[in-house]
């Protein structure tokens, strides 16, 4: 087995458990503020776009050219987005409607209590589940990574964690409202999580089977178009919808920033 496989497993089951490490912030009762929130998902994206643009694209169009390149970032934003379609998952978050300069809490409709508990271990468990069909592809995202170095596969799997922690307090926070039931709302995020390594399996054999240069930079650029979706189309219009708009474009510039530091470090 190559080394790069090891790596990406190791590395794709962690970025997976972030997952848990949210549900982990729901359970300890745990809450950000609208502003931290909208901040911490800004910074996600922030740190994705970065990875993607600077690392991934450039790298494939300086190996197999700008046509090539651009033609498999836009297929891997084509087929996640169709994936999204398929299997749509939001978060449910309790800021959602906002007036002038401040976020304001959107009623819930009027449902009887058990009606509502209802309702709302259906959003977390549909939520697990379309969290667990979209983490399948991060897996491949690390494995193509760390196939073409170390440290690429590292820093795919960093950015890959900080988008997976809110996608596990997603999760957690509407079980445990309807169920109480911490422990179930754990076990949810966990297996949730689980898809990220099996994906990441299942690249490397594709990988083994197909494995050039030419192929990896295909790969590497579909995953920037993948990555660059997950930003724009999940991240972004959920901070925003916190109401906190300067607090989204600070945690975008910081996300930036932390990731160019983070490549120039490990050149």
């Amino acid at each position: 087995m190559h080394d790069y496989v090891i790596q990406a497993l190791v590395l794709s089951l962690l970025a997976g458990l972030s997952t848990t490490v949210g549900a982990g912030i729901a359970v300890a009762g745990g809450r950000f503020s609208p502003r931290w929130m909208s901040g911490l998902l800004g910074l996600a994206a922030g740190v994705m776009m970065a990875v993607s643009f600077i690392e991934l694209y450039a790298g494939a169009v300086s190996d197999i050219g700008l046509v090539s390149a651009s033609s498999a970032f836009f297929v891997g934003f084509t087929a996640i987005f169709i994936v999204d379609v398929l299997v749509p998952h939001e978060y449910q978050t309790e800021v959602l409607d906002h007036g002038p300069g401040r976020a304001r809490r959107r009623e819930w409709p009027p449902l009887s209590a058990d009606e509502r508990r209802v309702c709302e271990e259906r959003t977390g468990t549909l939520t697990a589940l379309g969290i667990a069909v979209h983490n399948f592809p991060e897996g491949l995202v690390i494995v193509s990574g760390a196939a073409a170095s170390p440290q690429l596969g590292l820093v795919l799997a960093i950015a890959i964690a900080l988008h997976n922690i809110p996608e596990g307090i997603a999760v957690a926070v509407p079980i445990i409202a309807a169920t109480g039931n911490r422990r179930k709302a754990v076990c949810y995020t966990f297996l949730s999580g689980l898809a990220e390594p099996v994906g990441a399996l299942v690249g490397a054999l594709f990988l083994s089977a197909y494995m050039g240069p030419d192929t990896i930079a295909l790969l590497l650029a579909g995953v920037a178009g993948v990555m660059v979706f997950i930003s724009l189309d999940e991240l972004l219009p959920t901070a925003h919808r916190y109401g906190e708009e300067h607090a989204v474009t600070v945690g975008v510039l910081a996300g930036m920033v932390i990731m160019v530091v983070t490549l120039a470090l490990l050149r």
